[in-house]
């Protein structure tokens, strides 16, 4: 097997980089020049392929793969019941532990023997105990007392892709779609096998095809486009992903004559089960739904006077059979309201839509939920529907591509993010209910849980625009797999499987990617008011430029302060959508964490914050600060030079000084507009910033 590009941007972390060390390369030869495997399935055959080609680029040797050895240092990898002489090295509390997805890997001494296990109850888990060991090989760990026990904490890991059949992407800054291409599949399914080896390789277990917003040509991807699906669906499955399509709610009218798409229409319901059972003749292992309905002109239920468990449930009974899934977006909001009515709150939209409607869903329905109550900005509360909904499937979606952080132009590195999001206890079973403890689904005893992800890549040879906007994807994967990690670690492992080991670059690059998120921060919207940015494309800064922001919908500045006031006492109510004691933190001004003070209250600008400044003074230094930063890791990443190859090392370099110049286009138009704003009508702003 080998990947269509040479480039070493185009491998990401499978880079597989080749050990130079001679002591180490001969210890692992050792144990991996035989491979005993005794299973035959198409998740096997593509475990083999990645033996052979990461073990001939790691170590320089061609590997035997046989189903049995005469060697005293070997690897076998076996499903547990498949093989005697794994089977006889397991303990039954360890066969107890392993989950279905889960593997073991250990290493056994036995008489003249010494050899490695990697074992599990699936071709799943086996793919994924041998990227992890192929990753072990990446770090240079030692193999001679290797015991990881480890199993997948979120059922449902996806991907959600937003690419439309003529080959743009929505939200997508890397170039074209790697699927399609002027409404047919693109040529080289290649890099679609490789792609699936990335995500395989981080633990992702199911993607999303298309847009979420159908148009009528990617309606056709259940009608006579099927054959495309097909041709994913052959290459996804042999490394355990299993494909969703998204689809318009109205494809009854769109490709199927009806004059209606009402889900309590009976010819409605018919059509949409033939639909289904026509998708598995083709398609026997098809995922199910992506719906995004009644939001952005998408159509939906409320079309018909019906709920969206109306609309969710009709197009669960037709995949109810085959046991596919309807994922079922929460992302709603009346775009029709009067936005200059001040008690209007797009943040409440979500929780208010769905809460009434909890308990009501299918048992084959999941509610896809974005990680905040608005619009994926650089700092958002947690979304209070973790911790609202307490008898809805849940999945968490988080978007990797960066429509309002940079659009991987600027670094930003958005696993702290995710984490903060992760970590949030909701309280919603009480103390200990964490965003990352629902998604598990283990208090709702359920496997229907998990978490999406909206995808960062694109044809561009480095799949992602920005180098280093690759350690997003790798980063995204891993927390659907454990979102207990460290950044730390998942950091570190990042950089080590795609430049190296080197102590100096480790240092640089962490300090780089680990600070990123709060320096973009800094310039661009610091204290939770977020959406200053240009309509439409949502790049550069223009204070009122955002949809509906000309009328102070989303951060309400005056001449006195700005923010939203969103408690019970005063404002929207939004305070009071999340359990106690995360109310009263919110509500409160003193106990409101600064980092979302302007999300939460509306603030005087000579509001004294906790470092003493006050509100405005502190919007005009973060913008200064936030630009000197991007300078740091400018000059961090100049002392990599000669660490990392010429065109990796050019590419990364050339971005950062672009993100410099947009930080001060940033820092410029942001506090000119504050500046005008405060120095008119206040006469204590004048003293402050004079």
């Amino acid at each position: 097997m080998k990947p269509f590009s040479n480039e070493i941007d185009y491998q990401c972390w499978l880079n597989y980089e080749h050990i130079k060390d001679q002591s180490l390369l001969n210890e692992y030869a050792k144990y991996l020049k035989n491979i005993v495997i005794n299973e035959n399935s198409y998740i096997i055959d593509s475990i083999k392929d990645e033996i052979y080609y990461s073990i001939n680029k790691i170590l320089g040797i061609s590997p035997l793969i046989n189903n049995y050895t005469n060697s005293n240092k070997f690897i076998t990898i076996s499903k547990i019941g498949k093989n005697n002489l794994v089977d006889s090295f397991l303990k039954d509390e360890e066969i107890i532990a392993i989950d279905e997805e889960g593997f073991l890997i250990k290493t056994v001494n036995s008489h003249d023997k010494k050899f490695i296990i990697v074992t599990s109850k699936s071709d799943n888990g086996l793919l994924y105990g041998t990227f992890y060991l192929i990753r072990t090989l990446q770090e240079k760990k030692l193999l001679d007392d290797l015991y990881v026990l480890e199993n997948p904490k979120t059922p449902l890991r996806m991907i959600n892709h937003w690419d439309n059949l003529n080959g743009n992407i929505e939200r997508g800054y890397a170039g074209k779609s790697i699927f399609y291409r002027n409404y047919e599949l693109v040529d080289n399914l290649d890099r679609i096998r490789d792609y699936a080896r990335l995500l395989s390789s981080v633990g992702i277990n199911a993607i999303s095809l298309n847009n979420v917003n159908v148009g009528k040509e990617e309606a056709r991807l259940i009608d006579d486009k099927i054959y495309i699906v097909e041709t994913l669906y052959e290459i996804f499955k042999r490394y355990g992903i299993k494909v969703f399509l998204s689809v318009n709610f109205a494809s009854p009218i769109m490709i199927g004559g009806l004059k209606t798409a009402d889900p309590l229409n009976k010819e409605v319901n018919e059509w949409w089960k033939k639909r289904a059972n026509f998708i598995y003749d083709h398609i026997p292992e098809f995922g199910g739904f992506l719906v995004k309905a009644d939001s952005e002109d998408q159509p939906g239920p409320y079309s018909y006077n019906r709920n969206h468990a109306d609309g969710a449930n009709m197009l669960a009974e037709a995949l109810a059979p085959h046991n596919g899934l309807i994922i079922w977006r929460a992302f709603v909001y009346n775009c029709y309201q009067d936005w200059r009515d001040q008690n209007t709150d797009r943040a409440k939209a979500a929780y208010e839509t769905f809460i009434p409607l909890d308990g009501q869903f299918l048992d084959n329905v999941i509610i896809q939920i974005k990680n905040g109550p608005m619009d994926f900005q650089v700092r958002e509360p947690v979304n209070p529907l973790f911790g609202g909904l307490k008898k809805t499937n849940q999945i968490l979606e988080l978007q990797i591509t960066q429509e309002y952080t940079g659009q991987q132009k600027h670094l930003c590195y958005l696993v702290p993010q995710w984490k903060e999001v992760l970590d949030f206890d909701t309280y919603l079973f009480g103390e200990g209910t964490s965003v990352s403890e629902i998604i598990s689904g283990v208090p709702f005893n359920s496997k229907k849980f998990g978490i999406a992800g909206v995808s960062n890549v694109g044809d561009d040879t480095n799949w992602t625009g920005h180098t280093l906007a690759q350690a997003n994807l790798y980063g995204y994967g891993r927390l659907t797999w454990n979102p207990e990690l460290k950044s730390s670690q998942i950091t570190d492992e990042w950089i080590k499987c795609t430049f190296g080991n080197n102590s100096k670059l480790l240092e640089n690059l962490s300090n780089m990617l680990q600070n990123s998120w709060t320096i973009y921060e800094k310039y661009t919207s610091p204290l939770g008011i977020g959406w200053m940015v240009n309509p439409g494309h949502h790049y550069g800064p223009n204070v009122d430029g955002y949809e509906y922001s000309r009328w102070g919908t989303y951060h309400r500045a005056n001449h006195f302060g700005i923010g939203v006031d969103r408690t019970l006492k005063s404002g929207t109510g939004f305070t009071r959508l999340y359990q106690q004691p995360n109310f009263e933190m919110f509500e409160h001004l003193e106990s409101c964490p600064e980092e979302l003070l302007l999300f939460f209250h509306h603030v005087s600008y000579i509001y004294k914050l906790k470092n003493n400044k006050t509100l405005i003074q502190h919007i005009y230094d973060t913008h200064f600060e936030g630009v000197e930063d991007v300078q740091e890791l400018i000059n961090q990443w100049i002392e990599l030079e000669g660490l990392i190859d010429n065109k990796r090392y050019q590419d990364v370099l050339s971005r950062l000084l672009e993100q410099k110049e947009h930080a001060k286009e940033w820092r410029d138009v942001i506090n000119t507009y504050f500046y005008r704003k405060t120095m008119i009508y206040d006469e204590k702003c004048r003293k402050i910033y004079p």
